[in-house]
């Protein structure tokens, strides 16, 4: 796309005025937002002009924590907590034992087809099996960080082995325009010990990029800490100098109030997974503690083996009212604050905040468009715009999306996948994957 005006019903611009057009225009040039301003700064402009008089156009969402391959696993986690060790163990990692690589691209592309379809133009990824996630990833436009997970569990060559394998998935994307490596732990001290901690630090020094983790889903690692340091998971990871890095932290639902103003010194992001905590029965991070003191927050799907969906609109609800329910106060969290967490949080916790997050001169051409024809909207003179975003509309209200002024979605058609395909490929790999587990025959390592 070289140049061109979209001309929106509706510009949520999240600069920080918080200015919203009506109508409004967004010139784009080469991938790159030039302006953003009321309709009538471009009289006059000849400026090949797209209508989307019947949209409310904003920056795309960034789910900011999930793992894209495991969507073979949606629906078998039914009735389990995939925040303890032993209901994770059982409803996924059994099956995962049985997993061969060439069923995890059908998965990916689902995947990224669904985040695409709800409004996602940016995702953070941690899983392993890199070599046959990135290829989808590039073929679906979408940006992305992706983590190389590494899963130690006491088997201290297959810690190596995980290292070893980051090192060169790492090397492979220096410089890509779109994806970035990130060193991908599954969680610090209830599974990494403190040899391969140092060793994924070293790395995401040495490659100038973050830790993606999970942290605190039960208070496992503050227990072991505890047992051996005499001090809090947070308190040794600072003392361990991982606070230094960049690092996004998934769940974080037992922190202790007291590490808080620790975490908000540091380049640190919560991400609150409201379908995760809710379906596993779990209690809920203290997100206005966190917000209270600084923290940086965004939000995830995490994996929707039992979330099960995508879409990053019916999490922001979830969470707008859970948190009223806790709270015992309407609009405990602020719909604006919500669907900030959704865009420049998740844009600050992958370093992207001057690239992605919000509609701003400079910044590259990531957003996504809604019908405003569609149920929810009206009437539109009574209703604030990001309370209807959060409260009244969903994902599949998404008609277009692009990403670097690339449409993924036109119209509410893919542009770069075949959701059907994929489809049927993923079916066919589940059948593969049950049939294996069925007869013992488990992945060779």
């Amino acid at each position: 796309m070289a140049a061109v005006l979209i001309r929106a019903g509706i510009v949520v611009t999240f600069d920080s005025d918080h200015h919203l057009h009506r109508p409004g225009g967004i010139h784009i040039q080469d991938g790159q937002i030039v302006q953003v301003a009321p309709i009538g700064a471009f009289e006059g402009s000849n400026l090949q002009t797209l209508d989307l008089s019947d949209r409310l156009v904003m920056p795309g969402l960034v789910n900011a924590h999930t793992h894209t391959p495991m969507v073979l696993f949606r629906g078998l986690a039914e009735g389990q907590s995939l925040l303890t060790h032993e209901g994770w163990y059982n409803a996924i990692r059994l099956w995962e034992l049985y997993l061969k690589p060439e069923m995890v691209p059908p998965a990916v592309a689902v995947s990224c087809a669904e985040m695409i379809r709800t409004g996602t133009t940016c995702f953070a990824d941690q899983y392993f099996h890199m070599d046959r996630i990135v290829p989808v990833v590039e073929k679906s436009g979408l940006r992305a960080a992706l983590a190389f997970g590494i899963v130690e569990m006491g088997d201290t060559e297959a810690s190596a082995r995980a290292l070893t394998e980051t090192e060169a998935f790492l090397q492979q994307l220096r410089g890509h325009t779109r994806l970035k490596g990130w060193v991908g732990p599954h969680a610090f001290f209830a599974d990494n010990r403190p040899e391969t901690i140092r060793a994924e630090l070293e790395l995401a020094d040495r490659f100038e990029t973050g830790l993606h983790i999970h942290l605190s889903t039960h208070g496992e690692e503050d227990k072991i800490c505890q047992e051996q340091y005499g001090r809090s998971a947070v308190q040794q990871m600072k003392s361990m100098g991982i606070l230094k890095r960049r690092l996004i932290a998934a769940h974080c639902l037992t922190v202790p109030p007291e590490d808080l103003p620790t975490l908000a010194e540091a380049p640190f992001t919560a991400v609150i997974v409201p379908s995760s905590f809710t379906r596993s029965g779990a209690v809920a991070p203290p997100l206005r503690a966190m917000l209270t003191a600084g923290v940086n927050t965004a939000i995830g799907t995490d994996n929707v083996a039992n979330n099960n969906s995508y879409d990053l609109f019916r999490d922001m609800r979830l969470l707008g009212k859970v948190m009223s329910f806790l709270e015992h106060k309407p609009g405990a969290i602020p719909a604006r604050q919500i669907v900030e967490m959704a865009t420049l949080g998740g844009a600050r916790a992958l370093g992207l905040e001057k690239q992605i997050g919000s509609l701003e001169p400079g910044k590259r051409a990531d957003l996504i468009a809604l019908d405003l024809s569609e149920i929810g909207w009206a009437p539109s003179a009574a209703q604030d715009i990001y309370t209807a975003l959060v409260y009244s509309v969903s994902g599949m209200h998404v008609r277009d999306m692009m990403v670097d002024g690339q449409w993924l979605l036109r119209a509410g058609q893919f542009t770069t996948l075949d959701y059907a395909t994929a489809c049927a490929e993923l079916e066919a790999a589940f059948a593969a994957l049950r049939g294996r587990r069925a007869k013992g025959e488990q992945a060779a390592e």
